[in-house]
């Protein structure tokens, strides 16, 4: 019997990848719902090839087609925020989740993961990186490991000087050296914003403190993570920076199966070619990073919504800076603003409700200060 799969996002990058999938291996995948935000034109062209399928253009209508849809697996390649009330949806639902969208874990992983285990449904990372981990704890055993070990290409600005980020355009902070992606986690894969959401998913995903949670410069973007054991030893798992083949695990897990056309399909490795190299990280180039760990550690002991506060003004600054209303710099000084400004009330419910409020205050505090002039703001 197929596996029926959605595919919410379906023409964006993660849905591209995935209908690639299951168009290589259609005897093995069907598809049973894809769906789209905006782009009505890509989705009629995916009419005419699985007419068997279920479309959905747009919120109206999602979260029904989800809860209707009786799909084996969902892979959520929603971006930001609005990919968590889906990902609620499919694990309602009881189809385990090929979860691409970070943000439902770094918002709200403790309800995300209660209602898991409530309806018996795997949650499978989908990011290459948080994908390699859960690939090398299963292989090595979480209570073997001792540090997880993240990489991050750098992005296109890895070796500019301060001086010159400062009048980086939005153009030049999409041209990403390794990755093809959407334009939003591109240009936080420049501020290396992504990177601190990945640090936030890592510690909720398998439950490692901040200081166990490390970052390595890799431009290369071939070793997509690693871990080290308590022994020492460091374990990597190495591929061609092609998302197809974290979203084909994700799909097959818990089986290792191979694609229809062969492994070249995803990529193989050309070991002889290749020359890797690893940095550390640049907290002053790269302050979201650190801004990340310091939101950790706080939502660790003191504000556990604050991760929230971090992705809603993130978005609300990357949205600005592509529409030339701030500069690239002032993405991490806007953030930075809105979280020391944010104060929890106090014994907040950890409940959807109080979850989505955050997040509206947030980014509402965040327009407000775009609007009235980032310079203006005392920051």
């Amino acid at each position: 019997m197929k596996k029926r799969v959605a595919v919410l996002g379906s023409t964006g990058s993660i849905g591209k990848s995935t209908l690639d999938i299951i168009r290589d291996q259609n005897d093995y995948f069907e598809p049973v719902l894809l769906t789209a935000h905006k782009n009505a034109a890509e989705l009629e062209k995916l009419k005419q090839e699985f007419p068997g399928a279920r479309f959905v253009l747009g919120e109206d209508g999602l979260l029904d087609a989800i809860s209707s849809s009786c799909a084996d697996i969902t892979v959520n390649g929603i971006s930001g925020a609005a990919g968590l009330i889906p990902s609620i949806a499919a694990i309602k639902a009881g189809s385990d989740l090929a979860l691409a969208n970070k943000e439902t874990v770094v918002m709200a992983a403790p309800l995300v993961y209660a209602l898991a285990k409530e309806k018996n449904i795997n949650i499978i990372p989908v990011d290459s990186e948080h994908s390699a981990i859960f690939k090398l704890i299963e292989a090595h055993g979480r209570e073997n490991v001792s540090e997880i070990i993240l990489t991050a290409s750098g992005g296109p600005f890895r070796n500019y000087p301060m001086e010159k980020l400062k009048t980086v355009s939005a153009k030049e902070a999409l041209a990403h050296p390794t990755w093809n992606m959407g334009p939003k986690i591109t240009i936080d894969s420049a501020t290396m914003a992504n990177k601190g959401l990945e640090v936030i998913e890592a510690s909720a995903l398998f439950g490692f403190p901040p200081d166990h949670i490390k970052v390595s410069i890799h431009p290369q973007s071939i070793v997509h993570s690693m871990v080290r054991l308590k022994n020492g030893a460091v374990y990597a798992q190495m591929s061609n920076p092609d998302m197809k083949l974290p979203i084909h695990d994700a799909l097959t897990w818990p089986e290792t199966r191979p694609s229809q056309s062969g492994i070249t399909t995803y990529g193989s490795l050309d070991l002889e070619s290749l020359s890797l190299s690893f940095e550390k990280p640049d907290m002053e180039r790269f302050p979201m990073l650190g801004l990340a760990y310091r939101v950790l550690e706080t939502a660790n002991t003191t504000d556990p919504l604050l991760p929230v506060v971090y992705n809603a003004a993130n978005e609300v600054a990357v949205e600005a800076f592509l529409g030339g209303k701030i500069s690239f710099l002032e993405i991490f000084l806007l953030v930075k603003y809105v979280i020391e400004k944010s104060f929890p009330k106090n014994k907040d419910p950890l409940d959807i409700e109080t979850i989505l409020a955050r997040d509206r205050e947030a980014r509402d505090y965040t327009k407000e200060i775009i609007r009235l002039g980032v310079a203006n703001a005392d920051i």
